[in-house]
């Protein structure tokens, strides 16, 4: 009697599924760079100062990150994707106004800092042998008084607590940035015996490496940076 078995596909090594997950972040990363460079030189930007277009902008992200990370699960790898740089794109057009508010000198030293802090923390995720899972808590915490102050701030304005706001977002995404490096092993145990999941865990751990850096990028730069 003859038995045929299928070969059971093998998930790739923690080192190499890491680097893609990186790759895809900083893939995301150069888009949103390039679609802000190119929207403020070609002069789009000027269509984006009008309330409603950035109101449409801003939906348009928050529904492409929630429509990614609530059916991760349920979509093609290709579709995780498209999305994931969907949201790139939509970030480039919305940030290439901070060309109208802070010099290019202030945008490139934020970028700076930002690269090192992030990728400080990052390895510290990787080689820590702690579970920083302990810290999700305080870090989902920390992030919503954040949101709340921030749209208070607009109403009312922040005074001197601006720069203390800005100081506490930097290091709550310094610890999402350890902690979500940490999570992208965890996923690649959890779905080592899946790889189309797998496949789609990296975007999403991307994704969520991405907006680590990007509000950091963020906080740092109004922190330092000099307004035009």
């Amino acid at each position: 009697m003859m038995f045929n078995f299928a070969p059971v596909a093998q998930a790739e090594p923690l080192k190499t599924y890491m680097a893609k997950t990186f790759g895809w972040m900083f893939l995301g990363l150069a888009t949103t760079f390039a679609v802000m460079v190119a929207a403020y030189l070609s002069g789009a930007v000027a269509l984006l100062l009008n309330y409603p277009a950035m109101m449409i902008l801003l939906a348009a992200e928050l529904i492409t990150v929630i429509g990614l990370s609530a059916r991760i699960g349920k979509l093609s790898i290709g579709a995780a994707r498209g999305m994931f740089f969907l949201y790139a794109v939509l970030n480039g057009l919305v940030f290439s106004t901070y060309f109208l508010y802070f010099n290019a000198t202030s945008l490139v030293f934020a970028f700076g800092v930002t690269g090192l802090y992030f990728g400080v923390m990052a390895l510290v995720g990787y080689f820590t042998k702690v579970d920083l899972s302990r810290l999700q808590p305080i870090l989902i915490g920390g992030l919503i008084l954040l949101i709340v102050f921030n749209l208070l701030g607009m109403f009312f304005g922040f005074g001197g607590m601006e720069r203390l706001l800005c100081f506490v977002g930097v290091a709550i995404f310094l610890g999402f940035t350890a902690y979500d490096v940490q999570k992208i092993k965890a996923m690649h145990a959890a779905y080592s015996h899946d790889t189309a999941m797998l496949a789609r865990a990296s975007i999403l751990s991307a994704l969520q490496l991405y907006l680590d850096f990007i509000n950091l990028f963020l906080y740092i730069l109004r922190l330092f940076g000099n307004r035009e």
